[in-house]
């Protein structure tokens, strides 16, 4: 299997496995292998072994240049407690520990 293009298909991996097996000489066992011999390329693409693989990727957004002056952080800090204090004043009945729970 190469590292530059990831497996995506079931058949694939089945495919890349037995490629991996020629190509360092081990000899073809297992059911992909057996459905290779009677099948050919067709009867691994039109009924593999292997699961289905499902790719995932993680997009990560670009942090803001810090700067003494702004801080998001600070921004999203008072903001949260502006939502408890809020909270506090339209119901008065419950306490602080309420509100925070």
């Amino acid at each position: 299997m190469t590292r530059f293009w990831p497996v995506g298909e079931a058949a694939q991996s089945d495919y890349e496995t037995l490629r991996a097996a020629v190509l360092t000489g081990v000899p073809l066992c297992g059911p992909a292998a057996a459905r290779f011999g009677r099948a050919g390329l067709w009867g691994l693409i039109h009924r593999p072994a292997a699961g289905p693989v499902f790719l995932g990727s993680l997009v990560g957004a670009l942090r803001p240049a810090w700067s003494p002056h702004a801080d998001p952080r600070l921004d999203a800090l008072a903001e949260s407690y502006g939502f408890v204090l809020t909270a506090a004043e339209v119901n008065p009945r419950r306490s602080m520990q309420e509100v925070g729970s």
